[in-house]
């Protein structure tokens, strides 16, 4: 779950559900948290989460440049994985949502500081943190992060679009929404993740802060009303790189490191949204070769 560091007294701001072969995802804040009936099939992770996004001082960046998480790996992803913190990353059609743990702010804020300028928002206003604000508790890390595991990955057929809709459009859709989610045929029956010859499941739904944003399959998108759904000029298809041969869990630094900063490298736009089990990379459909070539390299190279 996340919590926004200055929660509404009303109604959830920040819901995030994504369908994967294994489960659904949920990513709520504490409001909506609050009306998740207990069940013994909710499997919750043990920590609060704080989600952080970056905001380039309300700049458009040039289409000709990467988009989503390329654009933070070098300058927030990387950083915070050389201090041992994990984050749980949720792109979004508006943009990039990075969770850390709460227990991690101070060592957060302390990385990122000489970067940008930090800020916290309280009731729909900003204030400005400094670190001397979260400095106790503050421990440097004394050694180097280790080199993280270099996890296998599965790049399935599927073509993918990521996508948004007037929130106002919302209760048009809302029953091919939910058939969509969980009535849609899935891939064959009995088929592991592992094998690459099928296409996988895979449907994410967010809506934080008013703005919707969708990534399904062009088989899923054909079920809704195409004048509704909006996507870039471009209208670009995106292939997915899916991250890890078992479940990855939430204390392993890293992991999106491994992908976002070969792409970062290669100029090359990439959306990432991070699961319950595992992480998922979407790229461009015309750089898919180059990827695939380049993450085989990647794990051909010697560790340090």
């Amino acid at each position: 779950m996340t919590r926004q560091l200055e929660g509404s007294s009303h109604r959830c701001k920040f819901f995030s559900l994504t369908e994967t072969p294994e489960n659904f995802t949920v990513v709520l804040d504490e409001e909506g948290f609050k009306e998740l009936q207990p069940s013994e099939h909710l499997q919750v992770e043990s920590s609060v989460w704080l989600p952080l996004n970056v905001i380039s001082n309300g700049n458009a960046s040039n289409s000709s440049q990467a988009v989503g998480v390329t654009k933070i790996a070098k300058s927030v992803i990387a950083p915070l994985a050389q201090q041992h913190v994990s984050v749980f990353m949720l792109s979004t059609y508006q943009t990039d949502f990075i969770l850390v743990r709460e227990k991690d702010l101070a060592v957060v804020i302390h990385t990122l500081e000489e970067e940008f300028n930090i800020y916290r928002e309280v009731g729909g206003e900003y204030s400005a943190v400094l670190s001397q604000d979260v400095r106790n508790g503050f421990q440097k890390n004394g050694k180097e992060a280790p080199q993280p595991t270099v996890h296998p990955v599965l790049i399935p057929p599927n073509q993918f679009c990521v996508m948004s809709l007037d929130p106002d459009t919302l209760p048009a859709i809302a029953t091919t929404l939910i058939d969509a989610l969980f009535y849609s045929s899935s891939p064959k029956e009995g088929a592991l993740p592992s094998q690459d010859l099928d296409c996988i499941k895979f449907f994410s739904f967010s809506l934080i802060d008013g703005y919707v944003s969708l990534v399904m399959d062009t088989e899923a998108q054909r079920q809704f009303p195409a004048d509704l759904l909006f996507t870039s000029s471009s209208g670009e298809l995106w292939r997915m790189v899916r991250i890890g041969g078992q479940p990855l869990g939430f204390d392993e630094c890293g992991i999106v490191a491994q992908i976002s900063q070969p792409l970062a490298d290669s100029d090359i736009s990439a959306y990432y949204i991070s699961t319950f089990s595992f992480d998922h990379a979407l790229v461009p459909e015309e750089d898919i070769v180059s990827v695939t070539e380049m993450l085989q390299q990647h794990r051909k190279e010697p560790a340090c």
